[in-house]
């Protein structure tokens, strides 16, 4: 077995003998919703094959707990799709996606979607490393786009490569393969998606599928790119020293309000963290 499949295994705690993996969080015992995330994937492909993945895919899929969702697939074109990555493709990263990558969904013959188990919160990141492997090894079956519907987010297939490539080698240290903050890092640019406009905040969403509370930044402190680079700078304080400490250290608060009901995917059961002018 592949050294960094067995290692997502372990850290998932899906593996024989698995222990609990080096970077839970001591913030796990905070949450006050019974709710767990789950990651949903979106992959469009040539043909009708997309719904019948290759034993070595499907293999993967079924290991890390992931099922196919039989009711929403379906071997013909989806009409909605051009609208729907049209809105999810990433805009913070310099040429996520290509004219390529549009004509692909523009020309798309199926549709597959795929579910993650509901994900404790010091198993997120273990599980986002999970399905960003599956994306990989969808592309290789011949999925030719996809997107991260719990947080309405898509790449193009290049960049999707890339950020498996930073959690791949994110996950390798000294002391061997480890879940760490690059790893977290990588999965949370794979999905969640930033920065959304409300009335008054620029707004995170996806951060609960690494385990972080959201970051909402108040719109009068700057234009929505300083409001990027602050989301990313608290977002990784949290992985690398813990929710409290990096709340305590900046003087922040945690709030459970949310627009989003505890049914919808995009819900975040770690609550947001909102950053005032």
């Amino acid at each position: 077995m592949d050294p960094i499949r067995r290692h997502l295994l372990k850290a998932a705690g899906l593996f024989v003998a698995s222990r609990a993996f080096a970077g839970d969080q001591q913030e796990a015992n905070m949450q006050s919703s019974s709710v767990k995330p789950r990651h949903v994937l979106c992959f469009l492909g040539k043909n009708e094959s997309l719904l019948h993945p290759p034993k070595a895919v499907a293999k993967t899929i079924a290991d890390f707990g992931f099922e196919i969702d039989r009711t929403y697939s379906q071997g013909k074109p989806d009409p909605r799709m051009e609208r729907s990555f049209g809105v999810c493709w990433d805009r913070v990263f310099p040429k996520a996606w290509s004219a390529s990558d549009e004509a692909a969904v523009a020309n798309h013959k199926s549709v597959l979607y795929l579910r993650s188990p509901p994900m404790a919160q010091q198993k997120t990141a273990a599980y986002s490393a999970a399905a960003l492997q599956i994306v990989d090894e969808m592309f290789d079956a011949g999925a030719v786009a996809a997107k991260g519907e719990s947080a309405g987010v898509a790449h193009g297939l290049a960049r999707w490569r890339s950020l498996m490539d930073q959690a791949r080698k994110g996950s390798i240290t000294s002391q061997g393969l480890r879940m760490t903050p690059a790893v977290t890092k990588a999965c949370r640019l794979a999905f969640a998606k930033r920065p959304l406009a409300g009335d008054r905040y620029y707004e995170t969403v996806g951060y609960h599928l690494v385990g972080l509370p959201e970051v909402y930044v108040a719109k009068s402190r700057g234009n929505e790119w300083s409001a990027v680079m602050l989301m990313e700078e608290i977002a990784n304080a949290m992985a690398e020293h813990g929710i409290d400490a990096t709340l305590r250290d900046r003087k922040l608060a945690l709030s459970r309000e949310q627009d989003y009901a505890e049914d919808d995917f995009k819900f975040n059961p770690y609550g947001i963290v909102r950053v005032e002018a």
